[in-house]
């Protein structure tokens, strides 16, 4: 059905995700998006014309119950490789006592975690440890993974030289040999978020396992979007999530190649988290950013009755909580 245009332009859709850096308009087609990097140019004409494509070309998206995320070795890969320090764990050679204390690490590029270790520990020594990483999110959620593992020399001379290429390249600085060490990795605890069970790791899906292609504008992609368009995040879950209770808040946590996580609270004060995924798996912020304009055009067109809805609901939300909990972990 094609809308009379002079009713489709009283009553316009919102703006989409991005207003900072000029994304796609409404009366744009969603199946060729242009490139974000150049402000557009659209004038009245174009958008009578293209009114029509708009709501009877949407995009096609196929959400399923799933709960489509990234594996927990890649999990792990993306918090570590976000992360410079940790928590390194050992026994003490005297007394056997347990020892823990704050280290910076980089890693290979197999994950090995290399360390720059003067705390009396011998060139020789090769110990149990474990290396405790965390990374927080948005403020309200915090991953975090235990490698246990070998503390180590690094193997030979080559090894040693491209360790310390390694490090210097992420904190810019050169480094005594004699101090640097690695985790021969055993296995992986990959939790979630504090208070929640975990999942391990074995090394040989730790070291196969990519990390996420969205990780370095993760932060700046959800700042933006919870800055800017925080209304499109509370209509995301109203018609991409089957939800029995009515928001009042809706707050994006963090967004990886399949999709992105909401933290959403109810009038009684519970708060939820809710796994929303995009149409297709995306490989950098362009698309990442592409799938947000197309999700937002297509959740504004079924709000306003334009478009019927044609897609399965999300049905996962875990319970995390109530208001008063969150604020304060």
């Amino acid at each position: 059905m094609i809308l009379p245009h002079a009713q489709f332009l009283r009553s316009p859709p919102p703006i989409l995700i991005f207003p900072t850096t000029q994304f796609l308009k409404p009366c744009v087609s969603l199946s060729a998006p242009p490139s974000f990097t150049r402000r557009l140019n659209i004038n009245r004409s174009a958008l009578k014309c293209r009114a029509a494509s708009l709501v009877s070309e949407p995009p096609q998206l196929e959400l399923s119950d799933n709960n489509r995320r990234p594996f927990p070795a890649e999990v792990t890969r993306t918090v570590l490789e976000l992360s410079s320090v940790g928590t390194l764990s050992t026994l003490t050679q005297e007394d056997g006592h347990p020892l823990g204390f704050g280290v910076r690490f980089t890693l290979d590029f197999n994950g090995t975690p290399i360390l720059c270790l003067n705390h009396g520990f011998s060139a020789d020594t090769r110990r149990a440890c474990s290396l405790h990483v965390k990374l927080e999110q948005c403020g309200v959620r915090t991953p975090q993974c235990t490698i246990v593992g070998n503390l180590n020399r690094p193997g030979d001379d080559i090894a040693l030289k491209k360790i310390c290429s390694a490090w210097k390249k992420r904190f810019n600085e050169e480094v005594e040999e004699s101090y640097i060490y690695v985790i021969d990795v055993e296995r992986v605890l990959q939790i979630e978020d504090y208070g929640e069970d975990g999942v391990w790791v074995s090394s040989s899906e730790y070291v196969l396992a990519e990390p996420d292609p969205l990780r370095n504008s993760a932060d700046k992609i959800v700042d933006e979007i919870n800055t800017n368009n925080r209304e499109d995040v509370l209509r995301f879950c109203n018609i991409y999530a089957d939800l029995d209770f009515q928001l009042v808040d809706a707050k994006m946590v963090w967004v990886d190649r399949l999709g992105f996580d909401v933290r959403v609270t109810s009038v009684q004060k519970d708060v939820y988290e809710v796994r929303i995924p995009f149409p297709r798996e995306v490989g950098d912020e362009k698309g990442a950013k592409s799938s947000f304009n197309g999700m937002s055009q297509l959740a504004w067109e079924v709000e306003k009755n334009f478009h019927a809805l044609e897609f399965k609901k999300v049905k996962h939300v875990k319970k995390v909580g109530n208001a008063v909990q969150t604020s304060n972990v």
